[in-house]
């Protein structure tokens, strides 16, 4: 049966107004499994509306450890459900089960820290000169926020706003992804399940139109963006024009530094994870592994031989390890840059084709690709691909892998592979990135904070940081001397 999804506002189900949908495609099998609303610039303006009504007439006046309440009720319901979540999620954008299923764990987890930090938004008393003054200094929502959300991993990337929104004390309106809106709009079912006043939580599906007429609204107070960098310069300027301040998470063309001295069994794990883990469709991707020339032959034949024994398939199966690309456009975009790395003299290691074969023909499955010999100008190497693609760049010594990890406009991730803590540590600094993983990669925590450097965004998710995003400080200057002043000159 192929449902029908409705646009979440002020706490009701209803069409989008002309009853506009499009279709969900399983990019296993292309078949159209749901549809979902197309909001309109009056369906917007109606969840801002609604957004802004709860704020001023319910939310604002809720206790911290009511909204805790909550945010728990909702991770209840996501640890209860994350079976049916999983699928869901996989069957909306081929993502692998085993993924899928941890990330709704991930995602009640997040929901969890953030109502225990409802309750410990702590304000400070300034010591100033003026002795008969008293100084506080408070953190206070923003009022509403606009969340837009990517396709690749929609309710992880979800959980990195809104439950840190909500325990602020924010209402919230949710665009996802047109590609992969499922989810989000199941998370609004709980969201209404869990007794959420009407408004507090809105979702608002479609195409670029829909949010543009989200980012664009005037009674939007803040904006939080995770996507392309090209959409996130779209929203920065509308916001720009409205005065709202942003959050915005971009792409990556992250460096994964592998050398000589690095536990080789362990940094090829570590450079198999960080390119072809989630289809290599997610922002953290070490797209660029720089290998040492004492270890680069032995790193190129070892990651070509286990690449091309990836077990693709159905990503329902737990035994698959790679799924598809998440759409058609993806799709084509993939193989493009496969061509345009053989068009520029990289070695093709493995891969580099669409993927055939038993239960792959109808689905969007590219092959487990690896160029060597990689220069850094490539294209292949220089531009964000967001799939199973990677280049491996020689390098000879430190300052080197240096120059070429910090020779991109993206800082978002990074990895270093070495058992000299000096070098790793040396590395740590110098590396343009928000994230360094050493001797790992692609790991995450609800309490660790989350962003960019450069083009890869600004602001920060999870973690204590990731709150602080959607509060603004107010302070308070309270005089108790008594005395009268001077009204034409200003007390210092």
């Amino acid at each position: 049966m192929v449902e029908t999804y409705k646009l979440f506002i002020d706490g009701k189900w209803r069409e989008a107004s002309g009853a506009a949908t499009m279709p969900a495609i399983n990019p296993y099998n292309q078949e159209v499994w749901a549809h979902v609303p197309v909001a309109s610039e009056s369906d917007v303006a109606d969840a801002v509306a609604a957004a802004r009504r709860a704020y001023d007439s319910v939310w604002s006046k809720t206790t911290p450890g009511q909204r805790a309440a909550l945010l728990n009720k909702v991770a209840d319901m996501l640890d209860a459900d994350a079976d049916r979540m999983a699928i869901l999620e996989t069957t909306d954008n081929g993502k692998v089960i085993r993924e899928t299923h941890s990330q709704m764990g991930y995602a009640a987890r997040i929901f969890r820290y953030y109502a225990a930090w409802a309750d410990k938004m702590h304000g400070d008393v300034v010591p100033l000169d003026q002795k008969d003054t008293l100084d506080i200094v408070v953190r206070v929502p923003y009022g509403v926020v606009a969340a837009i959300t990517a396709w690749n991993s929609p309710v992880a990337i979800l959980t990195n706003t809104l439950p840190a929104a909500l325990a602020a004390g924010n209402c919230v309106i949710i665009k996802p992804s047109e590609h992969a809106s499922v989810t989000t709009l199941e998370i609004a079912k709980m969201v209404e399940k869990a007794g959420f006043p009407a408004g507090v939580v809105n979702v608002v599906t479609g195409a670029a139109e829909t949010g543009r007429a989200l980012t664009g609204h005037p009674g939007v107070d803040k904006i939080s963006f995770t996507g392309s960098p090209a959409v996130g310069r779209a929203i920065a300027t509308a916001a720009g024009a409205n005065l709202k301040p942003v959050t915005l998470e971009l792409g990556g063309k992250s460096p994964n530094i592998v050398f000589d001295d690095a536990d080789f069994d362990r940094a090829l794990i570590g450079a198999l994870a960080g390119i072809f883990g989630a289809t290599g469709q997610t922002c953290i991707a070490g797209s660029r592994l720089l290998v040492q020339r004492g270890v680069y032959d032995r790193m190129v034949e070892g990651l070509a031989k286990r690449a091309a024994q990836i077990k693709m398939g159905d990503p329902r199966l737990p035994e698959t390890e790679m799924g598809t690309a998440a759409n058609e456009p993806q799709f084509n975009r993939i193989l493009s840059f496969i061509e345009a790395a053989k068009t520029d003299g990289a070695k093709l290691a493995t891969g580099g084709a669409r993927a055939s074969g038993p239960g792959l023909d109808q689905g969007f499955f590219i092959q487990p690709t690896i160029f060597a010999d990689v220069r850094n100008d490539m294209k292949v190497a220089a531009e964000e691909i967001f799939g199973p693609v990677l280049s491996i760049i020689p390098f000879e010594e430190e300052e080197e892998a240096v120059t070429i990890a910090n020779d991109t406009p993206f800082g978002l991730a990074s990895g270093v592979w070495s058992e000299n803590i000096s070098r790793c540590l040396r590395m740590m600094r110098a590396i343009k990135s928000g994230v360094v993983w050493v001797n790992t990669y692609r790991v995450a925590a609800p309490q660790a904070p989350f962003g960019g450097m450069k083009e890869s965004g600004f602001g920060r998710v999870r973690g204590e940081a990731g709150i602080l995003e959607f509060t603004q400080t107010k302070n308070v200057f309270i005089d108790f001397s008594g005395d009268k002043r001077d009204p034409f000159a200003m007390k210092f």
